[in-house]
């Protein structure tokens, strides 16, 4: 479980620069909340590279093999018919079904991990607690940063986002 400290800044400048130190300083920005598009905050949030990819391709291979496994097994151990001389393992008449199957699966796999990576469904979000959050969408900026485990940091960061000018801060634990 990882504490969040949640900025609250009267103007975008003052926001975009309490990201930018966040940043510099090696803070985890999770999100910031304005009432209007600020231009300069999506380049602040660090790209994370994603594991969809990977998970499709993975299920997908592996589908497929399972696949053509059980039609191996079935065809040529289980149940071997020899019909007019032509080889168990007629592997061009296999390919139909593990290609369909491990798409299949490469599909579902990719969707599950969607699900993970964007934490889905989440129904309900600890910062929508967080007093005068719907504020956020008429008059306020609010920037939601990782809070530092070290108490000393956590202060530290505490200290200077205050500096930095947020009105008010406050640490939800998320």
């Amino acid at each position: 479980m990882t504490n969040v400290l949640v900025a609250e800044f009267a103007e975008s400048r003052r926001l975009v620069a309490a990201a930018q130190h966040a940043l510099s300083s090696h803070w985890r920005v999770l999100e910031a909340y304005t009432p209007y598009p600020v231009e300069d905050i999506p380049v602040l949030r660090e790209p994370q590279a994603s594991r969809i990819r990977p998970a499709m391709f993975v299920g997908g291979v592996v589908m497929a093999a399972l696949a053509y496994g059980v039609e191996y097994y079935s065809a040529v151990v289980s149940y071997p018919y020899n019909s007019g001389g032509r080889p168990l393992d007629a592997w061009p008449a296999f390919m139909l079904v593990p290609f369909a199957t491990g798409i299949l699966l490469a599909a579902i796999c990719g969707f599950a991990r969607f699900l993970w990576e964007g934490e889905l469904p989440r129904l309900s979000n600890p910062l929508f607690g967080v007093d005068q959050f719907e504020r956020a969408s008429q008059d306020r900026f609010l920037l939601a940063v990782e809070a530092p485990r070290a108490a000393d940091d956590r202060t530290a960061a505490c200290d200077t986002l205050i500096r930095l000018g947020a009105i008010s801060l406050r640490e939800i634990a998320q």
